[in-house]
C-alpha cells in the first residue's frame, strides 16, 4: 500500500490501540503509538473473541496467528446454582463459523497482544514508543502537536493529523484533553486466575466454556490449551480491597467449590469500572475502546467493541479529507451500537446473579430456549461486520 502522507498518533499500545495502528498502517499511514509501560502489557487472563471482532482481525491478516494461540469451544454449558449438570449447552464451534462467517474463540489477553505487537513490528510505518513518561497534545488547524517525554527523560514535539486516545478506562485523553468524566466504579469485582488444566479436568468439560450461576455471583471457566491452563473468572459485588483477600461466594455448590479449591489463593481482584461519555472527539482528537466506552464484561464484548472501533475509524481517517470529520462520523457510526451492547451486558449481570425465586424462572427460560436460542438473541451482536460495511459504503461515505 502506498504511503498516504498522513500521520496519526495513538496513546496506548493495548488491544484497541494496536488494532487501530495496524488498520491505519495497512492503508499506508504513518503511525506513532505512545505507551507508558516498558513493554506490551496485557494484564488479566482469558479473553473471548466473537465473530464480529474476528472479522476485523482476520481482515488485518491475523487469522493464522490467532488460530495458533486460541481455542474454539464446542459449546457453552450453563450451570444453575448447586446443579451438577448444565441447564443448557449453547452450541458454538463450527456452528458459529457457518452462521457468522468467522469463529468464536477464547485465548489469553497477552497472547492476543503479542500477536498484534508482532504484526505491528512488520510495518516500517508503525513506531511504538515504550516507557513514555508523559505527553501533552494541542490541537490546531493543521492537526495536532504532541509534546512527548520519553523513557530517557528527553522531550520532543511531534506533529500529526490526529491524536487518538486508546489509553483505557482511566484515559488521560478523555479526562485531560476532552474534559470527559472519570470512570465509574460499579461496586463489582472480577476475581481472575489461571489454573493447570489437570487440576480441574474432572469438574468441567475441557472442550467447552462453563458458566456457573449463583445468587450474587457467577463463575466463567474456559480452557486455554496453548498455555495448558484454564481461565477462571469469578464476578461478585465488592470493593477494592487488600490483594491478600480472596473471593468467598455464598452457597457456591460442589463444582464451584472444587474449582475454587484448585485455584487456592491465586485469585487477583480487578475492580470493574465503566465509562459513559457522549464526547468521543473534539476536533482531531478522539477516543477508541475502553477510553470511550468501558463496559461490564457480562457479554464478553469489551475488547470486541474496541476492535470494531478500529475497523470503523481507520478507513475514515485515511479517506476523509478532514480528520475531525472522520472522527465525528466514526462517533456517529459507533455510539448507538456500543450503548446497546453495554446495556445488554449490564442486563446480563442482573440476570446472572438472580436469587430464588427469579432464578427458577430464568433457568426455565434458558432450558426452553435450547442449544441454539442464544443465536437468535445475540445475532445482532455477532453478525455485525464492520469490514463488510466499509466495503459497501465506500471511501467517502
Amino acid at each position: 500500500m502506498p504511503a498516504t502522507g498522513r500521520t496519526f498518533i495513538i496513546a496506548g499500545a493495548g488491544i484497541s490501540g494496536m488494532t487501530l495502528a495496524l488498520a491505519l498502517a495497512k492503508f499506508g499511514a504513518t503511525v506513532v503509538v505512545l505507551e507508558r509501560n516498558p513493554t506490551v502489557q496485557e494484564f488479566g487472563a482469558g479473553l473471548q473473541i466473537s465473530p464480529n471482532a474476528r472479522h476485523v482481525l482476520d481482515g488485518l491478516g491475523l487469522s493464522e496467528a490467532l488460530d495458533a494461540v486460541s481455542f474454539q469451544p464446542e459449546a457453552l454449558d450453563v450451570y444453575p446454582q448447586h446443579q451438577t449438570v448444565p441447564a443448557v449447552s449453547m452450541e458454538l464451534g463450527q456452528l458459529m463459523q457457518d452462521r457468522f462467517g468467522a469463529p468464536y474463540a477464547v485465548m489469553h489477553r497477552a497472547d492476543l497482544a503479542n500477536v498484534l505487537y508482532k504484526a505491528c513490528r512488520r510495518f516500517a510505518n508503525i513506531d511504538i514508543l515504550f516507557g513514555v513518561r508523559n505527553w501533552d497534545v494541542v490541537s490546531h488547524a493543521r492537526g495536532v502537536s504532541v509534546a512527548i517525554d520519553d523513557a530517557a527523560g528527553q522531550s520532543r514535539t511531534s506533529r500529526a493529523d490526529a491524536f487518538i486516545g486508546a489509553d483505557g478506562v482511566h484515559s488521560q485523553t478523555r479526562q485531560g484533553v476532552l474534559n470527559g468524566p472519570q470512570a465509574r466504579f460499579g461496586h463489582r469485582i472480577a476475581w481472575r486466575t489461571l489454573v493447570p488444566t489437570d487440576s480441574v479436568a474432572g469438574q468441567i468439560d475441557l472442550n467447552r466454556v462453563s458458566i456457573f450461576l449463583g445468587a450474587g455471583f457467577h463463575l466463567v471457566c474456559y480452557p486455554l490449551p496453548y498455555r495448558r491452563q484454564v481461565n477462571l473468572a469469578m464476578f461478585m459485588p465488592g470493593q477494592p480491597s487488600h490483594e491478600a483477600e480472596q473471593p468467598s461466594p455464598q452457597r457456591p455448590g460442589p463444582r464451584v467449590q472444587a474449582l475454587m479449591a484448585a485455584a487456592g489463593k491465586s485469585w487477583t481482584a480487578w475492580p470493574l469500572f465503566t465509562v459513559e461519555t457522549g464526547t468521543w472527539n473534539d476536533g482531531n482528537v478522539g477516543l477508541v475502546g475502553d477510553a470511550a466506552h468501558a463496559m461490564v464484561p457480562f457479554q464478553a464484548q469489551g475488547a470486541a467493541m474496541g476492535i470494531e472501533d478500529a475497523g470503523v475509524l481507520a478507513p475514515l481517517l485515511v479517506h476523509q479529507k478532514d480528520p475531525a470529520t472522520a472522527l465525528t462520523l466514526y462517533a456517529k457510526a459507533r455510539q448507538d451500537r456500543v450503548s446497546q451492547v453495554a446495556a445488554h451486558s449490564a442486563k446480563n449481570g442482573r440476570i446472572f446473579h438472580m436469587g430464588w425465586p427469579m432464578s427458577v424462572a430464568r433457568d426455565m427460560v434458558m432450558t426452553l430456549e435450547g442449544p441454539r436460542g442464544h443465536l437468535r438473541r445475540l445475532d445482532w451482536i455477532y453478525r455485525h461486520n464492520v469490514t463488510e460495511q466499509n466495503s459497501k459504503s465506500g471511501p467517502n461515505a
